[in-house]
């Protein structure tokens, strides 16, 4: 209860309680309203830090699968926070303009992704010293323009599992692409969109940057619990392995030594029944009497 207490006062000093004003309200968001003030509705804190702590709760888990969450933002005030976020848990996002299809045409997003890195690798590596003047300079400027819309996801091969969006009625496009493909979705809602347009919803100011940042850093906190404790099973796992590896080597090692024991036994080196010495057929003796008869 103090924790939650606790998080009530960082969210009411972040003015997470602020929505928009009356006459842009969405009917919908009638159960996260607690009031109204001087023509601005006022979101009941306790149901932000009730979806707060679910989305974080779901996303964790999700993280700790080994999936892939994806943050959109595109909103002015909300992309370094949340391009800081997402790096500091190496999970993919777009924080620029959001491509028609980026989910739902992936493929041909990544012939792009790949185009980039290549033209990339031929900076690196100096083979772009082999084209012209002219060449060099499109190519480069191709590739600062992908990089600016496309270098959020760069790193990730297939869809994400779970979608993080920042205003949902900016992001419609997104939310739209991520429900038809049935990817889970998360996000801010301020009192002027659809509640239940996404799986799991925050009612929460979408506009302020300190809005914004408390409830981005929460759950990136909830991803990186996730993916530590994914990486200390493996560790678990690998140690425990190791242990059964060990325990099999000696166990061949005293095969081994019993077979080659029973090997020494069977050649007559151990101390099992003496072999029996051949008996002698006594012969004519050198220089005497051949027998009678012969």
């Amino acid at each position: 209860m103090e924790n939650n207490t606790s998080l009530q006062q960082q969210l009411l000093e972040a003015g997470v309680h602020f929505g928009h004003l009356k006459k842009k309200w969405n009917p919908k968001m009638l159960p996260y309203i607690f009031a109204e003030k001087k023509g601005i509705h006022i979101i009941d804190l306790n149901k932000t830090v009730e979806g707060l702590q679910e989305t974080a709760a779901a996303l964790k888990s999700i993280a700790k699968s080994g999936k892939k969450i994806m943050f959109v933002a595109t909103k002015k005030q909300a992309k370094e926070i949340v391009s800081d976020c997402a790096k500091r848990v190496n999970m993919p996002y777009v924080t620029e303009r959001w491509l028609g299809g980026m989910l739902t045409n992936f493929n041909t997003v990544r012939k792009s992704v790949k185009k980039m890195q290549s033209i990339e690798k031929m900076l690196n590596d100096g083979s772009i010293d082999n084209l012209t003047k002219k060449e060099r300079l499109t190519l480069t400027r191709d590739k600062d323009k992908m990089e600016k819309v496309l270098g959020g996801i760069a790193q990730i091969s297939r869809v994400p599992a779970a979608i993080f969006l920042v205003d949902i009625g900016h992001e419609h496009i997104a939310l739209a692409e991520a429900k038809r493909l049935n990817i889970t979705t998360f996000g801010m809602v301020d009192t002027n969109c659809d509640p239940n347009k996404i799986d799991f919803a925050i009612p929460a100011n979408d506009d302020a940057t300190k809005s914004i940042a408390i409830i981005a850093n929460y759950i990136t906190a909830a991803i990186a619990e996730g993916l530590s404790e994914r990486q200390a099973e493996k560790d678990e796992d690998d140690s425990s392995s190791d242990a059964e590896e060990s325990a099999e080597a000696k166990a061949a090692r005293f095969e081994q030594k019993v077979d080659g024991s029973e090997d020494r036994n069977r050649r007559g080196g151990g101390k099992g029944v003496a072999a029996q010495p051949k008996r002698r057929v006594p012969g004519p003796a050198a220089g005497g009497r051949k027998p009678a008869g012969k």
